[in-house]
């Protein structure tokens, strides 16, 4: 994994941005904000956003006022990349208890008699 990713914002970041295609900046960070339930220092995130333009996995280009941003293809490989990673140690989940399929109760008595 490069160095870059090596921060959870980053990595965040850059998953927002391939779910959206491009977001305004104060559009990314309400996002990230909303999904981590806590404010983000705009100095530090746009701190971020600077990395990951300069170090070539964000494109940033100015739409009236605002900036916006996408991934750049190294960006979206690098987050593919430990996607791919993260999947193979994590996998999918086993199904639970609770994730078996609730029994409709009303129909369940006019299923085929299996008793012997």
């Amino acid at each position: 994994m490069t160095k870059w990713f090596h921060s959870g914002r980053r990595r965040d970041l850059c998953a927002l941005l391939y779910d959206a295609g491009e977001l305004r900046a104060q559009s990314l960070k309400n996002r990230l904000e909303s999904h981590y339930d806590e404010r983000i220092d705009p100095g530090s995130f746009y701190a971020t956003l600077r990395s990951l333009v300069e170090s070539g996995f964000l494109d940033r280009r100015t739409e009236g006022i605002a900036d916006v941003y996408a991934l750049t293809d190294a960006g979206e490989r690098a987050l593919l990349d430990h996607y791919e990673w993260l999947s193979d140690r994590v996998g999918d989940p086993e199904p639970t208890a609770d994730d078996a399929t609730p029994v409709d109760e009303s129909t369940a008595a006019d299923g085929p008699d299996l008793k012997d």
